[in-house]
């Protein structure tokens, strides 16, 4: 969806006004002239490179740090939502929603919380459910937070730095982490690790009175460093926590204790897996999930997700998307910094190579995948089992998708040996069946919301109808 031009006028108004200039002086600071920067703030016209290196040495701007990237997010949401046929027929060009998103972004997720609404009450209409007085338009505290981690980039600033801190003063890293978090859970809080007892369920089971942290003995390394950076979390981040947690002004208690879960999660993922060093790492082993993952004593999901979490101003990693599929096809997990956005309603697209990961168990599967707008992907996906126990003990199973924009794919491992340049290469995907206008899918579930169907009596293809 990107122009290749930098509309950024909301950002540059920010700026001035921070400055408490008018715009003449605020012309006059940048040697342009009012008029340009008139149009600048009005999104009549992009921001030239000479303008942004000004910006950046008169009035400290982080240049990595603007990007297209929210917008684009927004606008891929709001084109989804718009598609439904409660707006027809109106029908909003994709540079109309560009001045919307870029001019007003409030009204944006205004209107998206306005059909959010529209769209659970029309859910529960049409499941007759029979608690009438149960009956919401809210959303639901898990949405609330999904979204909350979506529009941060899925990166929480204050949380990383300070788990980054304490892995560097552990030496995480470079050490035996598990015994590494235990020392210090030991040491600075009194905490002593024990088993759990045998028929116990829970994963991690914690005694404030006898300061006694109980670990289930079957947890994988990586889940036991995980847990024990996960009790750190909920001993020395609680007030920072907090505090993030009712900046987001919630709407219920729950939504804000969904995400204090969510934030004590992200602090956990950050120690064991620190921001500069797993940078560097990534960077270095191009993303070689394993062997990232052999580096820090992870597991292959922790690295992926972490990669979709390297979006820290000034020291930005590649803009990566992340799921976590089920077999029903449920997103469990998502997030993605790439012009790939996931569907909020329905099933993801079953060209997508997500779904053939369970075919080969613990192979990683490699796709190269083009969008109906035309851009291009590098998609691996891998099956795994999560659990512990012995014989007849239920393992979920589920897949991880990772991908990044083909401009990026270099940087990967896993495109060595992939023809990038033929076209022919790239299977066709979509966000989902309900808005994808590709007309001659045969892996089609139902048909677009805003086409006409033509059924015709005497012949048909592998769909019962045209798409027009």
């Amino acid at each position: 969806m990107s122009t290749g031009k930098l509309y950024i006028g909301r950002r540059v108004r920010e700026v001035r006004e921070a400055a408490k200039l008018t715009q003449t002086a605020f012309a006059e600071r940048l040697g342009i002239s009012v008029s340009y920067i008139n149009q600048i703030e009005n999104n009549q016209r992009s921001v030239s490179a000479s303008v942004l290196v000004l910006l950046a040495e008169r009035f400290g701007i982080d240049l990595s740090s603007i990007s297209t990237n929210d917008g684009d997010r927004l606008i891929a949401i709001l084109s989804e939502a718009l598609a439904d046929p409660v707006f027809s027929p109106h029908s909003p060009s994709l540079q109309e929603l560009k001045l919307v998103v870029q001019n007003a972004p409030s009204f944006a997720q205004a209107l998206l919380s306005c059909h959010q609404a529209y769209r659970r009450n029309s859910e529960q209409l049409a499941s007759l459910d029979d608690h009438i007085g149960g009956w919401s338009t809210e959303p639901t505290p898990y949405e609330e937070v999904r979204d909350f981690f979506h529009f941060t980039d899925n990166y929480v600033h204050d949380l990383d730095v300070s788990a980054e801190s304490l892995a560097l003063e552990l030496d995480i890293a470079n050490s035996d982490a598990n015994a590494a978090l235990a020392k210090h859970l030991e040491n600075q809080h009194g905490v002593l690790i024990r088993r759990t007892d045998p028929g116990d369920s829970f994963l991690r089971r914690f005694d404030p009175t006898s300061r006694i942290l109980f670990l289930s003995p079957y947890l994988p390394a990586a889940t036991r460093s995980f847990q024990m950076a996960l009790q750190i979390a909920a001993l020395e981040q609680e007030d920072q926590i907090e505090k993030i947690a009712k900046r987001a002004e919630f709407r219920t208690a729950d939504a804000r204790e969904v995400c204090k879960a969510g934030l004590r999660n992200y602090y956990a993922g950050a120690l064991i897996l620190p921001y500069q060093p797993f940078l560097t790492t990534a960077k270095e082993l191009r993303h070689d999930l394993d062997l990232i993952a052999a580096r820090f004593g992870a597991s292959m999901e922790q690295v992926a997700h972490r990669l979709s979490t390297l979006q820290r101003p000034g020291h930005k990693g590649v803009p990566v998307f992340f799921a976590r599929v089920d077999r029903a096809g449920n997103i469990t997990k998502r997030h993605s910094a790439a012009k790939l956005q996931f569907a909020r309603y329905g099933a993801a697209c079953p060209l997508w190579n997500v779904h053939q990961a369970f075919e080969s168990p613990s192979r990683i599967i490699r796709q190269l995948a083009e969008t109906p707008d035309g851009v291009r992907f590098l998609c691996i996906a891998t099956e795994l089992a999560k659990g512990h126990g012995g014989f007849g003990t239920l393992r979920p199973r589920y897949a991880i998708a990772l991908g990044c924009e083909i401009s990026y794919a270099r940087d990967f491992v896993y495109a060595d040996g992939l023809d990038l340049t033929s076209k022919g290469a790239y299977d066709p995907i979509g966000i989902s069946c309900r808005i994808c206008e590709r007309a001659d899918c045969a892996q089609r579930a139902v048909p677009p919301l805003k086409s006409r169907l033509t059924v015709h009596r005497n012949r048909r293809n592998v769909l019962p109808y045209e798409i027009s």
